[in-house]
């Protein structure tokens, strides 16, 4: 009977392995949905889909994207976190998911609510000032905010936003003090800045490369380990004396936790292959972003890191979540 029974579990666990790899091989067999917790036509949206159109030419699969702006992410956050985790729902994940456990006291989500698929690409944090300011490098901006602490001010796109937090990040590594002036949202800001009205601004290279390029405004540092190849005269702040001011606004997908591993690893796979492709690189770079891809295990590995760094950061500045 003992030898009838361990014979029936080896045989029922055989058939399971075909069974899984089966299902492996025909995930997807309907359309994937990739939240995007944005408006269409931002940096964001741009990116996801880049990404979705050269998944669905490299596997004939469909991907769709469903744009679900507002509240700092966290609707669209909060609908793919409440999604099924069969594998067909993810979410364009980004900057806000490190920093959101710290800035709101009560999220509809917790950050073991997803789990990591692929990283995708990083956006370079850069930092501009109108075109007609005396201010030409990060040393000279140093110099300047110690000698008058407390006169410059730097805008950014609103509370708790990934151009806040640089410069927040800015003034604990440089002991300066600066004021920060926040807008709702990056057009504003970035009407003053090239108008004269506020000091700097540090800005995502997705939304302040076509004003550079334009010269309505002067990129004086990339806060990146390298130089942007869009961008190929500005210097890092490594190379002007600041060292580890690397602030990259990233991009990945992740999916809802319990979303099947073979689902998971299929889609990291396939979106690795994507980030090789030439075109999609060239894509990417005039988008103002760097692609990245590696394992999922990497990817959440990153995550816990800049979690961890933004954490500390929103602390040391004071910043109460809302």
């Amino acid at each position: 009977m003992q030898r009838r029974q361990i014979l029936g579990h080896v045989l029922a666990a055989l058939m399971a392995l075909p069974m899984a790899a089966m299902a492996a091989q025909s995930y997807p067999d309907r359309p994937v949905t990739i939240v995007v917790p944005f408006a269409v036509g931002g940096g964001s949206d741009n990116i996801a889909r880049l990404i979705a159109t050269k998944l669905a030419t490299r596997t004939g699969k469909t991907f769709i994207i469903d744009n679900r702006g507002g509240g700092g992410t966290n609707i669209g956050n909060s609908v793919a976190a409440r999604a099924t985790p069969d594998g067909y729902t993810l979410l364009l994940g980004q900057f806000t998911l490190s920093v959101n456990p710290y800035l709101y006291r009560h999220l509809p989500y917790k950050p073991d609510t997803f789990v990591p698929v692929v990283h995708i690409a990083n956006a370079p944090t850069v930092l501009i000032v109108p075109k007609t300011s005396p201010i030409k490098d990060v040393q000279g901006l140093i110099s300047a905010a110690k000698a008058a602490p407390g006169k410059l001010n730097f805008g950014s796109g609103g509370f708790g936003t990934s151009v806040q937090l640089a410069g927040e990040l800015f003034k604990l590594k440089t002991g300066t003090q600066m004021v920060h002036i926040p807008y709702k949202g990056s057009a504003p800001a970035m009407k003053d800045l090239i108008g004269g009205e506020i000091n700097m601004m540090f800005d995502t290279a997705t939304s302040a490369l076509s004003y550079v390029k334009n010269g309505q405004v002067r990129a004086i540092g990339i806060a990146a380990q390298q130089r942007m190849s869009t961008l190929p005269d500005v210097p890092t702040f490594a190379e002007q004396g600041l060292k580890d001011f690397d602030v990259p606004v990233w991009y990945g997908f992740v999916a809802p936790a319990g979303t099947p591993a073979a689902a998971v690893q299929w889609l990291n796979t396939q979106v690795d292959a994507v980030l090789k492709d030439d075109a999609v690189v060239k894509q990417l770079s005039s988008l103002g972003a760097v692609p990245v891809g590696g394992t999922s295990a990497q990817f959440g590995d990153f995550m816990k890191a800049q979690a961890a760094r933004w954490e500390h950061v929103i602390k040391a500045a004071g910043i109460k979540p809302n």
